[in-house]
């Protein structure tokens, strides 16, 4: 009988936990294992760019030249992370984080790719950074290759239009399994390479500024066939790392190892079948692109029938390279889209999606999609999130995912003064809205086992330099001191185990963090 009443308690306790969050966001709504991060990228904040026996990345080069970044600023000193990783793994540890994910630089670890030695210095900076992480309970996310490829290896070869960087790829891979992976437990092979081809072979808006007419206007390149051939070697050079990693380190250090990938949503513009088709074709062109092959072992049909001979095929040797499944999908979600289609109706093509045949679009009859940002091409559309989510587990058997980065961006000009800037409502309402929807997905069944929010501090924001700022933590460029934004205390509330019923308003403030 005493049982029963135990048993009895214990279920009303449940049921009554249930009614507290339902409604609300918790951090018991996500499993004890469910790791809760921030993420950044070695280019966006190390700066240290000629110490350490760094040589010098395609960014070091490209920000450079005139006209290339709005404020025509640089990655030079950035964040001077390299200098103030003690501060920042400290600032890390007092929001209550359990994981973080960081890239490593190519260029301080292989200056030269495959043709010289191994840099001590910059393998020492790494080892330092995971050995303060760990020691504060964080597990370490390592992303292998973040947009910043060895200027050396462009200038040689091509970098990913040559079938030479497949080597070097695994070269480099294996170098930072051997050296970091008996602490590395979660491997990323490559960054977003759907938005760094695109952007660096169609649009031509990245390095190496290739590009052709209607899309781009560069001084060279074919925007309808070099993404594919660019897109063909890094498929493979992640499978090469891949099948490294599976063949010879997993087994004995215990790890995983995935890819991640630019992940916007795309909804059809009209309540037409050309429309609904259009958005499938769009998400091919934009996700299947690289997950079929790694996951399903072939490109989408939607491009093959499009792009015929342009889109290269996958040789018996290609598929043994291919033969190791990942471990997880990465999401970087920011927006969602309005799609429609322009074969059978008359549309401009989409810069970053005409390959497709489709226009996409924040605007239908005027009115916007969600809320707009300080990045033109991002929308606030939180529902996104879960379909997009959805999308990846019926597509791809619900392999495990990682919400890899989601964020808002603020505008930085002389016209917001930095008590704006840290009482930062519209990023905590932000990542509460979306953090919801990831609840919901989560309970549809997918397999979501990660959130990064994306950025630790404000950073290097590429092409928009110093005038976009992501971070929890502010950034004076003038003295680099970091403060706390109001989304870090929110963010540190949340996981320790606060109910966040309320959105913020701008009322709200940070007394009292840290």
């Amino acid at each position: 009988m005493e049982s029963k009443k135990t048993l009895g308690l214990a279920l009303i306790l449940q049921l009554l936990q249930l009614f507290l969050v339902s409604g609300s966001l918790h951090r018991s709504q996500f499993p004890d294992s469910f790791l809760f991060g921030t993420a950044t990228s070695a280019y966006q904040i190390e700066g240290a760019w000629l110490e350490g026996n760094k040589s010098l990345t395609i960014w070091d080069v490209f920000s450079h030249l005139p006209g290339k970044i709005t404020d025509g600023s640089n990655g030079d000193v950035a964040d001077d992370h390299y200098h103030r990783y003690l501060e920042d793994v400290k600032m890390m540890h007092s929001l209550g984080i359990n994981a973080y994910r960081f890239s490593i630089s190519w260029s301080r670890i292989l200056p030269r790719g495959r043709f010289g030695g191994i840099n001590t210095e910059g393998v020492e900076f790494y080892n330092n950074i995971i050995n303060a992480l760990l020691s504060k309970g964080i597990q370490p996310v390592v992303t292998i290759c973040h947009f910043d490829l060895p200027q050396e290896l462009q200038d040689r070869y091509g970098a990913w239009l040559s079938s030479e960087i497949q080597e070097d790829f695994g070269y480099f891979a294996e170098v930072c399994f051997k050296e970091f992976g008996d602490r590395v437990k979660y491997w990323i092979t490559i960054n977003e390479p759907n938005l760094i081809l695109k952007f660096g072979y169609v649009t031509g808006g990245y390095p190496p500024a290739r590009c052709s007419q209607p899309f781009g206007n560069c001084t060279s390149g074919d925007s309808t066939r070099e993404p594919y051939i660019a897109a063909h070697n890094c498929i493979l050079s992640h499978a090469i790392a891949v099948d490294i990693y599976k063949s010879n380190y997993q087994m004995k250090q215990g790890g995983v190892i995935g890819l991640v990938l630019n992940s916007r949503w795309y909804e059809p513009l009209r309540n037409i079948s050309d429309d609904y088709i259009a958005a499938q074709r769009a998400l091919a062109f934009d996700l299947g692109w690289f997950l079929d092959p790694v996951i399903l072992g072939d490109y989408p049909t939607e491009m093959r029938e499009i792009l015929g001979s342009k889109l290269p095929t996958f040789t018996s040797e290609d598929r043994k390279k291919l033969r190791h499944k990942i471990d997880f999908i990465g999401i970087n979600h920011y927006t969602t889209h309005y799609v429609q289609d322009c074969i059978f109706s008359h549309c401009e093509l989409d810069k970053y999606n005409g390959n497709a045949l489709v226009f996409a679009s924040g605007e239908m009859n005027g009115q916007l999609i969600g809320p707009r940002t300080p990045i033109k091409s991002m929308y606030v559309v939180p529902y996104g999130i879960e379909k997009m989510i959805m999308y990846f587990k019926e597509r791809y058997n619900n392999t495990p995912m990682y919400i890899t980065e989601n964020g808002l961006g603020q505008k930085n000009s002389n016209d917001t003064s930095k008590d704006d800037m840290v009482n930062d409502t519209d990023r905590i309402n932000f990542i509460h809205d979306y953090l919801s929807y990831v609840v919901k997905a989560m309970r549809r069944g997918a397999d979501v086992r990660g959130y990064f929010v994306w950025s630790l501090m404000d950073s290097f924001e590429w092409l928009y330099g110093y005038t976009v700022r992501f971070g929890l933590f502010y950034v004076d460029w003038a003295t680099l001191k970091r403060t706390p934004k109001l989304s870090a205390k929110w963010y540190q509330e949340f996981l320790a185990g606060q109910r966040m019923l309320q959105k913020a308003d701008k009322n709200s403030k940070t007394q009292g963090f840290m």
